[in-house]
């Protein structure tokens, strides 16, 4: 995985539950057990703004891209095939 999700460890630092941070952004629950468990595959961009305002944090403190060992973007041509 590249990009890590830190919720749930930044409401860890804060002492919030998932369910205080629902009712005080309006997402869905639901939305925020699979942010917080890491297994979404799409965020919206509004909800990590929501989020960064109601926790009083940056973007970078919920998020992080961490480099895999082997590039995905190694050596592409134009319609996204590797060349060989």
């Amino acid at each position: 995985m590249a990009i890590k999700i830190l919720l749930s460890r930044k409401l860890g630092e804060l002492r919030w539950t998932q369910a205080d941070l629902a009712r005080k952004t309006g997402i869905r629950p639901t939305t925020i057990n699979e942010m917080y468990h890491e297994i979404c595959e799409r965020v919206n961009l509004e909800h990590l703004d929501l989020i960064c305002e109601a926790l009083n944090c940056d973007l970078s403190e919920i998020l992080i891209r961490v480099p895999d060992s082997i590039p995905k973007t190694a050596d592409r041509n134009r319609t996204g095939k590797i060349n060989n």
